[in-house]
């Protein structure tokens, strides 16, 4: 059972990746890589690239493989890369990542990653999870402030929902949206999920 929200989120993700069939992921934004590790330590998944513009971050991420005895899994490899530029060598994965990560891409670019990953990239289950702002002072946090001092917005379920389904109609993908985490019957749930599914042509 998992014991936090960090920890729900990532099963759920995975859960959904798996019930989904998408085996071969792209993780967007890795960071020093909790999902990276949790995908690399599940066989069901056959390719796993993690991208980040932060080489600390890489650095950080490669000796958590290497601790994990993953470092020569040739199923795993990092590159040092923006998410938000186009590259068609990414094309073809079944599945992109956005964990935790587009609260901290500033409000102006974030067209520029809807055109990388859902023009260039295409792959076929796009899935982005970022907190709800509704649940802030049920947490604890001010209203003046933000939950991380690099989030540069924090967006309510109305926002985020008005905005994936702009990408989604944008983009000729379908999106639905789930809660993660405890819920507030008024406010919903702590952190919550867009899942993108292609559209067939």
């Amino acid at each position: 059972m998992p014991t936090s929200l960090h920890e729900e989120r990532l099963t759920i993700v995975l859960e959904t990746l798996r019930s989904r069939g998408a085996a071969r992921v792209l993780d967007l934004g890795c960071g020093d890589g909790p999902l990276l590790m949790a995908l690399a330590g599940d066989s069901y998944f056959t390719q796993i690239t993690g991208l980040d513009i932060s080489r600390q971050a890489l650095e950080a991420c490669g000796h958590k493989l290497a601790q994990a005895g993953l470092a020569g899994d040739q199923r795993v490899s990092l590159l040092s890369e923006s998410f938000a530029e186009a590259n068609p060598k990414l094309r073809g994965y079944d599945a992109a990542v956005l964990l935790e990560t587009i609260e901290h891409i500033p409000p102006d670019r974030l067209s520029q990653v809807e055109r990388a990953v859902f023009n260039s990239y295409q792959p076929r289950l796009v899935l982005i999870t970022t907190p709800n702002q509704e649940c802030n002072e049920l947490l604890g946090v001010p209203a003046h402030r933000l939950r991380h001092p690099g989030h540069e917005f924090e967006w309510t379920r109305a926002k985020f929902q008005s905005w994936a389904k702009g990408v989604a109609g944008r983009n000729s993908y379908q999106v639905e949206f789930s809660g993660i985490g405890w819920a507030h019957p008024m406010l919903g749930s702590a952190s919550q999920m867009a899942l993108f599914v292609a559209q067939e042509t």
